[in-house]
């Protein structure tokens, strides 16, 4: 198997903004460890306003970022560089996706593949017939299927959609900037997250509630796009959209941080959060809900917490003694450590291109 470094070129949502997304901090972790492993990366952007605006990383350290404008400004400037590219990765939710993903499958000469970083999201989609970044027909097109769910979906990716491959590429955290910080706790329990409808009930349930149960408690939610009307109980810190360089903070600031799955992924399962990863590399106990394949990623009771009442979550909070909340913290810590940062994500990625590339020059 070859071992020089390669060229790659990825079409992903964004890079240099990670307002209202999670796509930007992976990128940014493969993108820098894909570099340092010595392969060669272009990754491509559309420029839009909301993104223009809120730009928390504007020119990448690491690989090549490059912004266009068009469909026809990507074809015209960056044809060259994907026709040559041993491997040409085109992301979830890139504008004109389907159009881009035909453009990319009949142009590279080397391997493609989709990378799915809404697995349980697109494959709602396609059952509603909303093929808003890619198709049925497109998926076989690729030569592989990346996604942030792995278990059975995988499997339906093959059978139902035709995938020649589809493998995991889970979210992942970057141990440079998650880590434990000796700051005292401001607040018992906080969570991070963009608002969703899906996922506001479990909020109101795990958070609110028990914020509204007990007063002399103190809560925190950081996130964006929260309707006005919504009434936080007093003692309910809102915080507007941290930029990641401020994520390290708010996790070490909290005795607990609360996870939220959004129901297509708790349908699915597999479908582990980055902000999980990143809340236990900081060693900051998490208190999750529950969805399939939870315990694969972590020791459920010893190294992740998980709730389905307003009471569970009021026991945690006032009756796990300091020592053991620590000790939860530092088991989660040493678990992520071990496999999921974005190094290990850039390594079976590496892994996977050189595989397609065997069978590629084999076919």
């Amino acid at each position: 198997m070859r071992r020089e470094p390669l060229d790659v070129v990825v079409l992903g949502l964004s890079i240099t903004s990670s307002w209202g997304n999670g796509h930007a901090t992976t990128y940014r972790g493969l993108v820098r460890e894909l570099a340092a492993r010595g392969h060669r990366v272009l990754f491509l952007e559309r420029d839009q306003p909301w993104y223009a605006e809120n730009r928390d990383l504007p020119a990448p350290p690491y690989g090549r970022t490059e912004l266009y404008t068009s469909l026809e400004e990507l074809k015209d400037r960056f044809g060259p560089a994907v026709r040559r590219a041993d491997f040409v990765i085109v992301g979830s939710y890139v504008p004109q996706g389907v159009e881009a993903g035909q453009w990319v499958t009949d142009t590279a000469t080397g391997v493609t593949a989709f990378y799915d970083i809404d697995t349980p999201v697109t494959l709602a989609k396609l059952s509603r017939g909303d093929h808003e970044y890619i198709t049925p027909d497109l998926i076989p097109r690729y030569h592989a299927y990346l996604s942030f769910t792995g278990g059975p979906t995988l499997k339906s990716l093959e059978r139902r959609y035709g995938s020649p491959m589809a493998r995991p590429l889970y979210c992942s955290f970057d141990p440079g900037l998650y880590r434990p910080e000796a700051l005292a706790p401001k607040w018992d329990l906080g969570y991070m997250g963009t608002y969703s409808d899906d996922r506001q009930p479990a909020l109101e349930r795990l958070l609110v509630e028990p914020a509204r149960r007990w007063s002399a408690g103190r809560f925190a939610v950081a996130g964006p796009q929260y309707p006005k009307e919504i009434r936080w109980p007093k003692n309910v810190k809102r915080f507007e959209h941290l930029e990641p360089k401020k994520h390290s903070r708010f996790y070490n600031q909290q005795r607990f941080t609360l996870n939220i799955t959004r129901a297509d992924m708790v349908a699915a399962g597999f479908s582990p959060s980055v902000r999980l990863f990143e809340a236990a590399a900081c060693a900051t106990p998490i208190i999750s809900d529950e969805w399939p394949g939870l315990g694969t990623f972590f020791r459920i009771g010893e190294e992740i917490l998980t709730a389905r009442t307003p009471g569970q979550v009021l026991q945690y909070l006032q009756g796990i003694p300091e020592a053991e909340r620590r000790a939860l913290g530092q088991r989660a810590r040493a678990r992520v450590l071990h496999e999921h940062t974005a190094a290990h994500r850039a390594e079976e990625l590496e892994g996977y291109a050189l595989s397609l590339l065997e069978r590629h020059v084999a076919a």
